[in-house]
């Protein structure tokens, strides 16, 4: 095996992210793609994003740019409050 071969830890923001309500669900996935579901509709937005630091800049598949900033586990995404979902 290679050093290119080695498998990368993803970072870790990457998993499930969602509003107390539950209503709204953000999946940040490890290739750097988004996939946001609201209520019963399942890729209501999709597209990248990249991490600085604590900060997210995101731009879905449209073109439409938005941000994001991670404080004490919480991640503040424009006018949203999302948490982690909890493992089993």
């Amino acid at each position: 095996m290679t050093s290119n071969d080695t498998p990368h830890d993803p970072h870790p923001y990457v998993g499930m992210w969602v509003t107390a309500d539950g209503f709204i669900r953000q999946e940040l996935l490890p290739n750097g793609r988004y996939d946001e579901a609201r209520g019963n509709r399942r890729s209501a937005y999709t597209g990248s994003y990249t991490v600085t630091g604590n900060h997210l800049d995101y731009v879905d598949d449209t073109g439409f740019t938005a941000t994001g900033d991670v404080r004490d586990g919480v991640l503040f995404h424009e006018h949203l409050v999302l948490y982690r979902e909890s493992r089993p």
